[in-house]
């Protein structure tokens, strides 16, 4: 079964918003074992809603579209979409009758402009609303299907769940489900990374290509075996990560197959590999102070305080935090950190991270130092970074030359700061 989206608003097409719908519904068709080959974006206009339908349901089995459905004079989809069903837009009473009770709470009654969000399509069958007031619609075409949802994120996910997503299954004739495992990675370029694992990708091709069963211990003897896929998606402050997928109508069979491929990834990418789905670098570093029952305290120049935000977003970071100092100014390294000149240097961070672990009383001191940019202090270029840390018997410094804005040279310095405390617990 194919599905298209349609997501419907000129401010998306003006880049007044961002459009989160589109890749939360395909995500979500993708794990339902649905196939998403085309998204489109267009504008308030009917006529240009009901041409984007047209195109969707030639080449697709249904499409889900997105917003047009508010009160206001610009929110035209279910008047495309009854042009296109060449049938009326009809007052349905019992819808009118639960847009008024969302309003009774407050002591409030709809405006009568909100009657125009109790008109359905004949034909057409209204999608309850629970978190907001527009309703959506299931809107049968021949043997195909128009799914329409309010642009409203939360009233869009509510309603894919409880409606949307329950009737395309019901509908889709193969009950195949797509299995996803994503792991991080930092520290590699996509294209190293890419290479690390270029001989299992051609691996995979060609078994797909042979429709060939996996040897894989983890799964039945003699049972065919759907082959992983794998994909990349490279973020310039967050690294490089790489999913792998399977489709298999045996969700235990794909979780199997799933679980083998991360193992031969991870082989390949070794400690590269900092988490796994949503698992951030300050996550996996917390688990791992955790696990060693340490503590650790920073020392921010160059980041000023980006290093110490990302450790205390992880829940629970009282445990092993201590604290941090901002030592933005020169002075202020000399006066609580004994940082003589240069400030920008090797022996400047080890002695920010040797002092703040004194200071805080810390297992762990971990610092940050360097040139954002735009123009260069004490002879070192933008984005010459340097990070210290200090840990058992040891004190060591790391360079780093980074390019782009200073956001962006702040943000990478965080996460290669994290990084290097990552692999030192690991060692």
């Amino acid at each position: 079964m194919q599905i298209e989206i349609v997501a419907i608003g000129t401010e998306l097409l003006l880049g007044l918003l961002t459009d989160t719908n589109s890749g939360h519904i395909a995500q979500k068709l993708s794990e339902a074992g649905v196939d998403c080959c085309f998204q489109t974006r267009v504008g308030d206009n009917v006529s240009r809603i009901k041409a984007a339908l047209e195109v969707a349901l030639s080449r697709s089995d249904a499409v889900i579209c997105c917003g047009g459905l508010g009160p206001t004079s610009d929110d035209l989809t279910r008047n495309a979409i009854a042009d296109l069903m060449g049938t009326e837009l009809v007052f349905d009473r019992s819808v009118w009758e639960k847009i008024e009770l969302r309003f009774s709470p407050n002591g409030q009654k709809p405006a009568e402009i909100n009657k125009v969000q109790a008109m359905i399509p004949q034909g057409a069958t209204p999608i309850a609303q629970q978190v907001g007031v527009a309703p959506g619609l299931i809107c049968p075409m021949g043997n195909k299907v128009i799914y329409a949802t309010p642009g409203v994120p939360a009233e869009m996910k509510e309603m894919l769940t409880d409606a949307i997503l329950p009737d395309i299954l019901s509908r889709k004739m193969n009950k195949e489900t797509m299995v996803f495992k994503t792991l991080r990675t930092w520290g590699l370029p996509e294209s190293k990374v890419a290479e690390l694992i270029s001989e299992r990708i051609v691996e995979l091709d060609r078994l797909a290509s042979e429709n060939t069963s996996l040897a894989d211990s983890a799964i039945p003897p003699g049972a065919k075996t759907e082959v992983p896929t794998i994909a990349f998606l490279a973020s310039s402050t967050e690294g490089v990560k790489v999913r792998l997928g399977v489709k298999s109508t045996d969700k235990e069979k794909a979780l199997a197959i799933i679980a083998e491929e991360e193992r031969i990834i991870r082989s390949l990418l070794g400690d590269t590999v900092f988490g796994v789905d949503e698992e951030s670098m300050e996550e996996s570093v917390a688990g791992l102070i955790r696990q060693k029952k340490l503590t650790l305290a920073t020392a921010e120049s160059l980041t000023g305080g980006i290093l110490s935000a990302r450790i205390v977003n992880v829940p629970g970071a009282s445990e092993f935090f201590l604290g941090g100092l901002v030592s933005y100014a020169s002075a202020i390294k000399e006066k609580f950190l004994g940082v003589s000149a240069p400030v920008v240097s090797n022996t400047a961070v080890v002695a920010m991270a040797s002092e703040v672990r004194r200071l805080f009383g810390s297992d762990i001191g971990l610092s940050t130092s360097g040139v954002a940019g735009p123009a260069s202090q004490e002879g070192a270029e933008p984005g010459s970074v340097y990070i210290g840390i200090s840990l058992g018997d040891k004190a060591e410094a790391y360079y780093f030359r980074l390019r782009g804005d200073r956001e962006r040279v702040r943000q990478v310095s965080a996460m290669h700061a994290l990084d290097i405390l990552r692999k030192h617990l690991l060692a």
